[in-house]
């Protein structure tokens, strides 16, 4: 959302900007805040250890409708997680303010997969006056649910914008591991921490990691992973020790931009991963049995494998070995966005009549 912030930020005589943040890991909110110049006018700080999906949803609905009311918007943006997102629209509705969906249409059609987000996302559609879809893929989607084509703006994915912006300036690792592991030229880079993929699937990945390293001599991982317990219970005691895996603490956005740009390839269960790893032509490898960002899969930037150990291993393999099939998923052209998205939904709002 940063990028669209500071689009907004650049028209003072024509727009006044309020920004809110639920204050959700509060760690890794303050260094993108802080690497974007960002100060939020409000923060709910609704963060609380092992909280559930309804104690999230609640919090979030109660603080954002009191900033609603206080501030009386004429629009109100939101994207990124999910439950914050579908929140805000539901605020904004019970006050009658227009809102607008940043990042819309994105669908697996599976009710429970991704869990929370492919319902969130429905709900969140049912309440958006405009959306900004991605894609045109997410466009279609969306008329295929009914949303009235004219309120419906393709412009591409604000994370390339913030991609780029970050990806063009050097950086230095101060971890001599990881440091190591980048000069190397073959290293892995793995994210791991969604919801459906925790307990067996977890630990099924990990497994796959084994298998790599044990398999190539010049491939070392670099696994930042997740904060939450119920990720770290599982990691810890099977990766911990093991040579070649790199446990690191999740970095802040700008050196992981940068552990992304170094990596030979990417092996993922996040969304953002999918979008952002195709601009500096790393291919993707998708730990999940679906996805609502199938415009990768199809361009060839990615392929959706799941958990199973074995096939982590065979096709992390395959690129490895198969210079060929590396630089086919390496040279595909980015299907999310070329790095102007958020002056898109600027001029979108602007011709909107808000």
């Amino acid at each position: 959302m940063a990028p669209v912030v500071l689009e907004l930020k650049e028209h003072p005589d024509e727009v006044e900007v309020a920004l809110a943040v639920t204050g959700q890991h509060r760690e890794m909110l303050r260094q993108v805040l802080d690497t974007f110049g960002l100060v939020p006018d409000y923060d709910l700080d609704i963060m609380t250890e092992r909280q559930s999906l309804a104690q999230i949803t609640t919090r979030a609905l109660e603080g954002l409708d009191g900033i609603i009311d206080q501030v009386r918007p004429d629009l109100v943006l939101a994207q990124g997680d999910t439950t914050t997102t579908f929140v805000a629209a539901l605020a904004a509705f019970y006050h009658k303010v227009p809102f607008g969906h940043v990042e819309a249409g994105l669908r697996t059609k599976n009710k429970y997969d991704p869990f929370p987000e492919e319902i969130n996302r429905r709900l969140t559609s049912a309440l958006s006056d405009i959306h900004f879809a991605p894609t045109e893929r997410a466009r279609q989607a969306l008329l295929a649910e009914g949303i009235r084509d004219s309120s419906i703006f393709v412009t591409g994915n604000t994370v390339i914008d913030a991609l780029l912006m970050v990806a063009s300036k050097n950086y230095q690792f101060e971890n001599e591991r990881v440091r190591r592991a980048i000069e190397s030229g073959r290293m892995i880079l793995l994210t791991a921490h969604r919801r459906e993929n925790w307990g067996k699937p977890m630990r099924d990945i990990c497994l796959g990691i084994k298998r790599i390293v044990s398999e190539h001599p010049d491939v070392t991982v670099v696994f930042p992973f997740h904060k939450n317990p119920i990720v770290r219970e599982v990691v810890f005691p099977e990766l911990e020790g093991i040579e070649r895996v790199i446990l690191v603490e999740p970095p802040d956005y700008v050196p992981f931009v940068h552990m992304m740009k170094s990596s030979y390839l990417i092996l993922t269960d996040s969304g953002g991963v999918q979008e952002e790893a195709p601009s500096l032509g790393k291919p993707v490898l998708v730990l999940r049995k679906t996805t609502e960002r199938p415009e990768g899969v199809e361009a060839g930037n990615a392929k959706l494998i799941g958990t199973d150990p074995d096939t982590i291993a065979s096709e992390t393999r395959r690129l490895i070995n198969d210079p060929a099939a590396y630089d086919a998923m390496a040279r595909v052209a980015n299907p999310y966005g070329d790095g102007h998205a958020a002056r898109r939904i600027w001029d979108a709002i602007k011709s909107y009549g808000f």
